[in-house]
């Protein structure tokens, strides 16, 4: 019997190392148990409680499954006599719980009547949840068999299961409805294990069993589904202790600097092929993606039970070929259990029905069943067969369901079956630090995206690809691409390189024309370079985009693969993605799209457009024309055409009567594109200038999306920048504060003479410390010897930009522009600088580049 914390400690110390030597999670979730109530039972002795109350295990200790820094969930069951409370329990009762904590216990306790326990539970799903796994661990055995007895009368089992499904459709949207993130929760994540704990939970409350051997046994569940659904409860149980023990805290996200270690304590070695990282997650997705399916099945399964009148309604499915499906309640059936297997090219047919059928919404348990036992129909012969190939090409082209058709062609192995390319790719990891999911979850989730351009409920979201795509010929081509443009990776050399191969194989099995297959083919080459020339490139440089239109040829290849970089930019991550990226690939291909139609890269009539429509719009305020020639003077032609009309309307309304200002002039406004500031400096130009201005935004927390540099013609900068930020929302919605303090405090900074600061370089990621990113830092002069092109790759951290402008200061290397480009946890920025003194030099670029590299590594 376990008396004290020391006696506590001692045994789960040994615990624990039993599991390491065995890897036996179900005798140590128990061994935690019996320990915890051994350890309970003395303290409520003590505490002179004896059968006044009774102690209740709930949740996951009332489940006898406790890990190893999970919460011991108790409840402290109270008679209904309130003055006995009050007069003889309450003292002894804070007594004990005073002491669980004392002596290290981490207890999540309530203290409830057996009426308060009914009146919480049907008000609250998690708390009816947490009861329905009591246990009485000591104490007054007449009332909690009262208790257990009111409370089973209360439970109503079909509103429970409706809760419960309720709950975990919330969950999964939380977790983005998939659970192929590269950093997934173990526990909550879909196919994690609280999808084998819902199961549970409704089947105690329909007394449909306890076990999943009950449910078997009810029929529920074939033997082989039994045997998976224990195999991977165990695998997901022992994955969650041991990354309890790894953390020495309770930790459910399989974090990226956790998994080679977890790897490790699992047993799993480092192949040649493979990190032993990528080994234990490709377990863990094709666990998750089994328990998903178990999951949906039974469920199902249960429903079916809760709900028999509902659930013998049935309707047939119209079409040709479709004899054999019918749909229940919203989900896909069939008639035949053993369609598939005497009817193969019925598999295909199976997702084309469910895209066409707009009230279905997922596949029945029989289906799953039935695509499972004929998983060895779907061989080579079957993916050679001309019915299937062109069933595949039907559904690419359905104009509705196209997407979720395709999720569930994965999740149950029939896409990775019918193309082996992507099956190598279920569960592939992806190390870099902007994508947040496995390879063949972006695909999907960049599959998707294409196809919301075309979905009329989803036009405002994309508004302009949505016009685009609804005029393009044969937009299925897109889907096309989109589903082979990564599917070349993880094999080593250049996944778009690779992927050519693929997808023109593809095509031509499926009788795609030579047209169209030159498309999908170009499209999967060159799907990388419309973002890199956006980003890394200056847009607003005539030649940059005459440059780019040859790449394109023609607008139908300019507008395939805008849509394709938009869909897949979305795909990557949140982080990745956000308006100004959107503004920047727009303005490349309005430009492009011009220089396809035949116009010319003219700068003086860009020049001339730019400036009559900024004063149309300077006109509107009562700023006549002659107001600003002094100011517009001072500016050259790349200021003009590097500018919209209406930033260039708004500098002009702030700097006309400001031309020779002594004091620097600091506006700041909401950007037009979204999120954000646009901040402009306006200030006599020095040298640490760019420098003193990135301090300050580094010193607040703001990220500089993009910066502009521009020197006029009597000695002024002019410099404009795209910032975002955490401070960049007040708690009122209203920006109006927050400018005026940007442009009070950035205009006291640049009257400062202080030295620049030293640049306090912020702690690296726990991302970029897993996958590091080696420095890397290039300088090429342009063609026309003005500038160089200094580019700048490594891991992101705060101060980052501050210590890279401050290196350039210290060297007299001006700016001209930068292109500042966040890719999640890794910066990709391309900086102009001015070539005067770099040229004269060429020791000077190569203590500089030293210099940087040394910045950037520490």
């Amino acid at each position: 019997m376990i008396a004290d914390i020391a006696g506590l400690k001692a045994a789960r110390k040994s615990a624990y190392i039993d599991f390491r030597e065995h890897q036996a999670v179900g005798r140590l979730t128990k061994k935690l148990c019996k320990l915890s109530n051994e350890l309970l039972i003395n303290l409520w002795n003590t505490s002179d409680l004896k059968t006044d109350a009774a102690l209740v295990a709930v949740g996951g200790f009332g489940r006898g499954s406790l890990f190893p820094y999970s919460d011991i969930d108790i409840l402290i069951l109270l008679p209904a006599d309130k003055k006995y409370f009050e007069d003889v329990l309450a003292s002894k009762i804070e007594k004990f719980v005073a002491q669980c904590w004392d002596t290290g216990l981490e207890i999540g306790s309530s203290v409830r009547t057996v009426a308060e326990c009914i009146s919480e539970s049907e008000q609250d799903i998690t708390v009816r949840t947490s009861l329905l796994e009591s246990r009485l661990i000591c104490g007054k055995k007449s009332l909690y068999q009262e208790f257990k007895s009111v409370y089973q009368k209360t439970l109503d089992p079909k509103s429970f299961f409706q809760a419960k499904l309720a709950e975990q459709i919330q969950r999964h949207y939380k977790y983005q409805d998939t659970p192929y993130s590269l950093e997934p929760n173990c526990k909550e994540s879909p196919g994690g294990l609280r999808d084998l704990q819902v199961i549970s939970w409704v089947s105690k409350a329909a007394h449909l069993g306890n076990t999943f051997k009950d449910l078997n046994i009810a029929g529920l569940i074939t033997q082989r589904e039994l045997t998976e659904l224990n195999r991977n409860q165990r695998f997901l149980e022992t994955l969650r202790a041991n990354l309890h023990l790894l953390a020495g805290r309770r930790q459910d996200v399989l974090a990226f600097d956790l998994q080679a270690p977890l790897a490790a304590m699992m047993g799993l070695e480092e192949e040649s092929s493979r990190l032993a990282s990528e080994a234990i997650m490709r377990r863990y997705y094709w666990a998750a993606k089994a328990v998903t399916q178990l999951n949906d099945v039974l469920l199902q399964n249960i429903e079916a039970l809760l709900f028999p009148q509902e659930s013998k309604t049935t309707h047939t499915i119209a079409g040709e070929g479709n004899a054999g499906f019918i749909e229940r309640q919203g989900v896909l059936d069939i008639t035949d259990l053993q369609l598939f297997d005497k009817h193969p090219e019925q598999i295909l047919r199976t997702f084309l029905v469910f895209a066409q059928t707009a009230n279905v919404k997922s596949l029945s348990a029989n289906i799953f069943r039935a695509l499972y036992n004929a998983r060895q129909k779907m061989d080579s012969a079957w993916r050679k067969d001309p019915a299937n190939r062109a069933l595949f090409m039907q559904i690419l082209q359905e104009p509705d369901g196209v997407s979720r058709a395709f999720q569930l062609m994965n999740r149950s192995s029939v896409l990775g079956r019918y193309l082996p390319a992507f099956r190598k790719i279920v569960g592939q990891m992806q190390h870099d630090l902007f994508h947040i999911y496995t390879v063949d979850q972006h695909i999907l989730m960049v599959l998707r995206n294409v196809r919301r351009f075309m979905v009329v409920e989803h036009t405002h979201e994309f508004p302009f690809c949505s016009s685009l795509i609804a005029n393009f010929q044969k937009p299925w081509l897109l889907i096309v691409a989109a589903l082979f443009h990564d599917i070349a990776k993880g094999r080593g050399g250049d996944h778009s390189a690779l992927g050519k191969a693929d997808v023109r194989q593809f095509a031509k099995d499926h009788g795609i024309d030579r047209t169209d297959t030159e498309l999908l083919v170009w499209l999967v080459a060159e799907h990388l370079n419309m973002s890199q020339f956006a980003q890394k490139q200056d847009i607003s440089d005539p030649e940059v985009v005459q440059a780019f239109a040859q790449k394109m040829g023609d607008e139908r290849h300019l507008t395939a693969l805008y849509l394709l970089t938009v869909a897949d930019v979305r795909g990557t991550s949140p982080k990745v993605w956000n308006a100004w990226k959107a503004k920047l690939l727009e303005d490349l291909y309005r430009a492009t799209l011009r220089v396809l139609g035949g116009a010319k890269p003219n700068a003086s009539s860009d020049l001339a457009l730019h400036q009559e429509e900024s004063r149309a719009q300077l006109r509107l305020n009562g700023i006549e024309d002659t107001s600003y020639d002094d100011l517009w003077g001072k500016l050259d032609v790349a200021f003009f055409l590097r500018q919209e009309a209406s930033d260039i309307a708004w500098l002009t309304r702030h700097l006309f009567d400001k031309v020779d200002s002594a004091i620097p002039v600091v506006r700041a406004k909401l950007s037009l594109h979204g999120e954000g500031l646009q901040v402009a400096v306006y200030v006599k130009d020095q040298e640490d200038l760019f420098a003193r201005i990135c301090a300050y935004f580094e010193r607040h927390g703001f990220s500089i999306w993009d910066a502009r540099v521009h020197t006029t013609r009597h000695g002024y900068a002019l410099d404009t920048f795209q910032i975002s930020g955490s401070n960049l929302v007040d708690e009122g919605g209203s920006y109006r504060d927050l400018i005026t303090l940007v442009e009070y405090e950035l205009t006291e900074a640049l009257q400062s003479n202080n030295p620049l600061p030293l640049p306090s370089m912020g702690r690296l990621s726990r991302q970029s410390r897993t996958f590091p990113i080696q420095p890397r830092v290039h300088m090429m002069p342009d063609e026309r010897g003005r500038y160089y092109a200094l580019s700048i790759s490594a891991s992101d951290r705060t101060g980052l930009l501050y210590a890279i402008s401050r290196v350039l200061a210290k060297h007299h290397v001006s700016l001209h522009t930068a292109r500042i480009n966040t890719l999640g946890e890794r910066v990709e920025d391309v900086l102009l600088v001015d070539a005067a003194n770099l040229s004269k030099n060429p020791k000077l670029q190569i203590q500089l580049e030293t210099e940087l590299l040394e910045t950037l590594g520490t």
